[in-house]
């Protein structure tokens, strides 16, 4: 059950297109700027999860029946229903996340997101497809594109980082949290702010168990794009 039920209130972010709850008490808003620092406690929730707990810098999520995130592309389907635990960042950034979980059923799957709204957007992780585990991205620009790979170090733990600064992504992925790959350079709109932070969805059931930590939200790093640190 969600910690701080009692006295949650529920807010809609203009320009989001869905519903966002905040995580405790304390914001009762999303935060307006990003601190050196900033962590998952100032986040809101897009599609609360029925069963999550958070304590000590740890977020753990059991994702709901029927969840993802998808705009038309081949499917000719939108779907807005994954959970995405949103922190507000500056026009700038750098973010970054621990991801455990067991993945088990065609489309499982659990990242890192960066939001402007519904239609613009992007996900990034681990998402189980033709009985194995790819490191997986999505960007949507009003219509979904999906890039994936096989993933050949462990899908049960890995981090997912994302910068954007000057209207460009950049996707890393880390095995040990000390060595980022590139994942994907690609154009992303440019905005005054973004929300960024967890994101896991099941299209096809419900019950995949996900592990967030050591997330962390600073300005953009600013490192050459074959600087791998």
């Amino acid at each position: 059950m969600s910690e701080n039920a009692i006295g949650r209130r529920t807010i809609i972010v203009a320009g989001v297109g869905a519903m966002l709850v905040p995580v405790s008490a304390r914001a009762t808003k999303p935060t307006t700027g990003m601190k050196k620092g900033a962590t998952m406690d100032g986040g809101v929730w897009l599609n609360e999860p029925k069963v999550w707990n958070r304590a000590n810098g740890v977020l753990d999520v059991t994702t709901d029946k029927g969840t993802d995130f998808w705009r038309e592309t081949h499917y000719g389907f939108t779907r807005d229903s994954g959970h995405f635990l949103g922190v507000r960042t500056e026009p700038a950034f750098t973010a970054q996340v621990r991801i455990q979980g067991a993945y088990e059923k065609l489309y499982d799957q659990a990242g890192i997101m960066v939001r402007v709204d519904d239609r613009h957007w992007v996900k990034a992780g681990i998402e189980l497809s033709d009985g194995r585990a790819m490191l997986s991205s999505v960007l949507t620009n009003g219509k979904s594109d999906w890039a994936t790979g096989p993933y050949e170090a462990n899908p049960r733990d890995f981090w997912m980082r994302a910068t954007v600064a000057k209207g460009v992504l950049r996707l890393q992925v880390s095995a040990d949290g000390k060595t980022w790959p590139l994942v994907r350079l690609a154009p992303f709109p440019e905005a005054r702010s973004y929300l960024v932070g967890p994101m896991c969805c099941t299209p096809e059931r419900a019950g995949l168990q996900v592990r967030f930590s050591e997330f962390r939200l600073t300005p953009p790093l600013g490192k050459d794009l074959h600087d791998l640190s």
